[in-house]
């Protein structure tokens, strides 16, 4: 696909959420349901509620294709099942597997990060050898584009590679992590691009593995604070973003933003999961991003989100929990009444 966008017309595009003044909030799209609404019909659900970022998990073109020319920001994931064929092929071959399944079916001024897999470390480890190589594959095809000052490239990580993360302070990695954890911090801090990380409070609650961890400091209801030398903990979202700053900060990483690409609450699916407490988690994510909130280690630095998920994934497997995520129902309307802008 010839690009034919001007690097200044992406670039004052690329800068818009700096410039309006709040973190970004995103919603993920995840499509492992039946009887979903077919994609096109989500745009209209997307720019009526206010929501103009969604990260898709994987570059399928059915759900892709609709959102060009919409405005609307992408994050987009690179499976984990590609990762061997990008870190062992050519720059040449990650050049054309960009053109042909995301430049195909979108712009380049819609694509805002590049999450090059998902969860890899530890919970599939089988790539992890893969993650580092594909994304230095994929950034030299991005700056043959001209876009590697535009599109961010990173890797979405679960909060379990962490070793220690409460309190924050005494965040560190996983030492079989290191290996590949350590070049990939030194990519981000080289390119300016983000750590991202998928944090749940909800889980942390529900499996009891902390034991300061009340329904109430989950969902960012509790009237007391942790302290954690000098800084005021009053919810877990800030703990579990700050024990990732204290932890690159312990490998010599200072400055890396963090960016949190999946976090949410659940409708049902047993004991804490409800509509109301979904409210009361999710509401409160969206209120700090936008007010610029950022954390005890971070004050006034606004934590970019991508809340999950859209829709209920029926298709999940897994936990009751995780089939009772949506946002929204296939009809529409909302499960809560939770604001976007």
């Amino acid at each position: 696909m010839k690009i034919t966008h001007t690097i200044l017309l992406i670039s004052l595009l690329s800068l818009s959420p700096l410039l309006s003044g709040a973190a970004p909030v995103g919603v993920c799209y995840g499509r492992v349901a039946a009887d979903l609404p077919p994609p096109a019909s989500v745009i209209g659900l997307l720019n009526s509620n206010g929501i103009s970022r969604i990260r898709l998990f994987n570059p399928d073109p059915a759900a892709l294709a609709p959102f060009s020319g919409t405005g609307i920001e992408l994050t987009i994931g690179v499976p984990n099942e590609i990762l061997p064929t990008l870190a062992n092929g050519t720059v040449a071959a990650s050049l054309d597997w960009l053109q042909s399944n995301i430049f195909s079916h979108i712009a380049p001024s819609q694509l805002r990060y590049l999450a090059v897999g998902n969860e890899v470390l530890q919970k599939d480890p089988f790539y992890t050898p893969f993650i580092v190589p594909a994304i230095l594959n994929i950034h030299q095809a991005l700056q043959i584009l001209g876009l590697n000052d535009i599109v961010r490239v990173s890797s979405s990580h679960a909060a379990t590679i962490l070793s220690n993360s409460y309190p924050p302070s005494t965040g560190a990695f996983h030492d079989d992590v290191k290996p590949v954890l350590i070049p990939l911090l030194q990519f981000l801090r080289d390119t300016n691009s983000p750590l991202m990380v998928n944090i749940y409070p909800f889980f942390t609650y529900v499996e009891n593995e902390h034991e300061h961890v009340t329904l109430e400091y989950a969902t960012f209801r509790s009237s007391e604070v942790e302290m954690d030398e000098g800084l005021a903990y009053g919810n877990m979202f800030d703990s579990a973003v700050d024990a990732f700053v204290y932890a690159m900060e312990r490998e010599g990483f200072e400055g890396i933003p963090v960016v949190v690409t999946e976090t949410g609450w659940p409708t049902g699916g047993g004991d804490g999961g409800s509509a109301e407490n979904a409210f009361a988690y999710n509401g409160n994510v969206v209120r700090r991003a936008l007010g610029d909130v950022g954390t005890p280690k971070r004050p006034g630095v606004g934590v970019e989100v991508f809340l999950f998920d859209l829709f209920d994934e029926d298709g999940k497997t897994g936990t009751e929990y995780e089939k009772h995520f949506g946002i929204f129902g296939i009809d529409g309307n909302k499960a809560y009444d939770i604001r976007f802008n």
